[in-house]
């Protein structure tokens, strides 16, 4: 009997016909396995993933392969974006047990005390590679825990004991803070920026918005030095441009896939997900602002528009995944042969976008064309013998009609569960674009996203990570909390609500009290209420996420800043010190910490403006028309509710400013002109 019928998750719902006898994790699985002394496979993956299907189909809605896993193990599924908890900590075993790198699906063969002996990711049905097939490695290692079960119980001990000799070292509490790792982020990140293609490294290549921000922050940090470090602008103009101009951008819908396959942007693995389109919304936002660049406005209403359009619930927040595959076939939903696109257009608009994007020269995808930027606007604009603008009118059209053509095909399948951390993401992404490109739609749909978490996923005073068909689940992590902390504060500057400053201040008083390490600093993952796992992670760098204690540290700073809260501020320090050995060691795997690090070095410059909203809109719209990503400005109606560190800066007279920097800050400062005057470039 498989035991996945009633999970929320539809990637463990995909698994609930197989004919393995699949239990989703938790006391019955592992309690089956002590009584039976069973070895427990563990199983996890998630929706979108291309080689957790390929790996379904061929072995687990296979009788034969099914009979063998349920007559031998006790089988356990995971969707790692319910538990990141499980998967961080068996991703990181399966590194220690086969020195590589781990992935999805991941296959951890472990006793019942959930000791990890065996690890690998996808494995075939047939020898394929110098693997065996997956029932013969099934069999070996039933028969070797049988036999070998005392050494496998130490062996799985000396894991958990590795697990924990990991963590990170903490420094000498004498230890200050400088900007030694920020210099050490800067020169790894040229060292590896491919300068013909942007990005950083070879193929597979990743879009790293964390970086990118980093960059761009460093940039503007230098403007007005004598030589400012326009080499950083360039890193991030040049990789973003690139992007957007590639198959990894989606030219016709908007918004980003996982990565490319190749070092050009060209080719993508075509999952498309949530975590990533937040950050590089919220990116593209910034480089609009930093430069005026068209591209960059045009591609982050694109992408917003996406959002809104095709990852929005009928609740209000937003969906996880769009799948890699459709009808079986990565990419299908995505690629285009040329006579059906002649046949969908006019001949002025085929020939103007089959210039543009590529549907003249050779296929680059399996036969068939997946649209990028192939060709220069001015050759295109030759190309059609018509004006640039009518070019730009025929390629607009042309681009159209066949997103809606497209929209008629069988889509790929959507993961519709809501994940508190990854509409963190999109909450930030929403709320940045929404300033920068003056669209109110955008905002309300990242303070609609913020409400619904407050409502739905919040019980009994506690957050949970994930919702779906009216149920949420699973305790929050680190993620969730400090995700949704920043989003919040981001969300604040674009639209006052004191009702969510009430939430981002118990969302901070949880983390201390529920995830600091007190000792050590830094937050643990999950929270002291949280189930008994083999190890309790605490990590300062990125991955596909950026690091939760890294964005933990630059939230509460920012919040301890703007109510006054010493107690913020040293929790950011705190965690700032105890990944300050990791940052040193290795800058580029921790962009997010380090710009945490920036920020702590240099306060933000925090702005409250008091007074009637429309005024006091306008006073904020006059100084946040520039990137000023050191600068936090809060409009702030005069009949709002707020805690005493903000009450104690009223509307003493029509509408005012207060300018704090660090701990100090201004008398009241009634004039427009007087407060450009007195704010400086940040």
């Amino acid at each position: 009997m498989n035991h996945l019928q009633n999970e929320t998750s539809p990637y463990l719902l995909q698994h609930a016909d197989n004919p393995v006898d699949w239990y989703p994790w938790g006391e019955e699985a592992l309690a089956k396995a002590k009584a039976e002394n069973k070895p427990v496979l563990l199983s996890v993956g998630y929706s979108a993933c291309h080689w957790c299907h390929v790996m379904a189909h061929e072995s687990f809605e296979d009788e034969a392969t099914a009979k063998i896993m349920n007559q031998l193990f006790i089988n356990i599924k995971v969707d790692r974006e319910e538990r990141p908890d499980i998967d961080k900590i068996y991703q990181t075993a399966h590194q220690l047990i086969t020195k590589r790198n781990g992935g999805w699906p991941l296959t951890v063969f472990m006793t019942p005390e959930q000791l990890p002996f065996m690890a690998g990711t996808y494995f075939p049905k047939t020898e394929m590679h110098g693997m065996p097939p997956f029932t013969d490695l099934l069999m070996q290692i039933a028969q070797y825990f049988e036999t070998n079960q005392s050494a496998l119980d130490k062996q799985g001990a000396a894991v958990v004991s590795a697990l924990a000799s990991l963590e990170p070292a903490t420094p000498d509490k004498g230890t200050q803070l400088n900007r030694a790792p920020l210099e050490g982020l800067r020169q790894q990140l040229e060292s590896t920026f491919d300068r013909d293609w942007g990005g950083f490294g070879e193929a597979p290549k990743f879009p790293h918005p964390t970086s990118i921000e980093y960059l761009l922050r460093h940039w503007r940090s230098t403007a007005h030095a004598e030589e400012p470090d326009i080499e950083a602008l360039f890193m991030s103009a040049l990789t973003v441009t690139r992007m957007i101009d590639g198959g990894i951008y989606d030219q016709l819908g908007g918004g980003f896939f996982r990565y490319s396959v190749d070092r050009e942007w060209s080719i993508p693995h075509f999952e498309k997900m949530l975590y990533d389109n937040g950050p590089l919304l919220a990116l593209l936002a910034q480089l609009w602002m930093a430069s005026g660049d068209d591209a960059y406005r045009v591609a982050a209403n694109k992408t917003a528009d996406w959002v809104l359009r095709d990852m929005q619930s009928p609740e209000g927040a937003f969906w996880s995944t769009l799948d890699a595959d459709s009808e079986g076939e990565e990419g299908k939903f995505y690629v285009w042969d040329p006579d059906e696109v002649s046949d969908l257009l006019s001949a002025n608009e085929y020939k103007a976008l089959a210039t543009r994007f590529g549907l003249e020269q050779v296929a680059n995808f399996e036969g068939q064309w997946h649209l990028q930027v192939r060709d220069s606007l001015e050759h295109t604009t030759e190309a059609t013998g018509e004006l640039t603008s009518t070019t730009h009118a025929l390629i607009d059209s042309a681009q159209t009609k066949l997103l809606a053509a497209r929209n008629k095909r069988i889509w790929p399948g959507r993961d519709e569960k809501i994940l508190t951390a990854w509409n963190a993401l999109m909450i930030r992404g929403l709320a940045m674009a929404g300033r920068s490109l003056n669209r109110e739609d955008l905002i309300t749909a990242a303070a609609n996203t913020v409400d619904f978490i407050q409502q739905e996923m919040v019980i009994n005073g506690q957050l949970l990570a994930s919702y779906k068909d009216g149920q949420a689940r699973f305790d929050a992590y680190l993620d969730d909390y400090a995700f949704l902390l920043d989003a919040i504060l981001e969300l604040l500057q674009a639209r006052w609500n004191s009702q969510h400053l009430k939430l981002a201040t118990t969302l901070a008083e949880q983390l201390l009290n529920n995830f600091a390490d007190k000792e050590n600093g830094g937050f643990y993952f999950t929270s002291i209420h949280h189930e008994k796992l083999i190890h309790r992670t605490r990590s300062f760098s990125d991955d596909s996420l950026p690091s939760g204690n890294a964005i933990a540290a630059f939230a509460l700073s920012r919040l301890g800043h703007l109510l006054g809260e010493p107690r913020y501020l040293q929790a950011s320090e705190d965690t700032l010190r105890a990944g300050f050995t990791a940052m040193q060691e290795f800058p580029h795997g921790h962009a997010a910490l380090i710009t945490a690090l920036d920020e702590h070095l240099e306060a933000p410059e925090v702005i409250i403006i008091r007074g009637s909203l429309k005024a006091a809109e306008e006073w904020s719209r006059s100084i946040s028309a520039l990137y000023t990503p050191r600068r936090l400005v809060f409009t702030i109606p005069t009949d709002a509710e707020l805690p005493e560190s903000l009450a104690s800066k009223p509307a003493t007279s029509g509408t005012v400013a207060y300018l704090c920097r660090g701990t100090t800050c201004s008398a009241p400062i009634e004039t427009l002109q007087e407060l450009a005057n007195t704010i400086r470039e940040s």
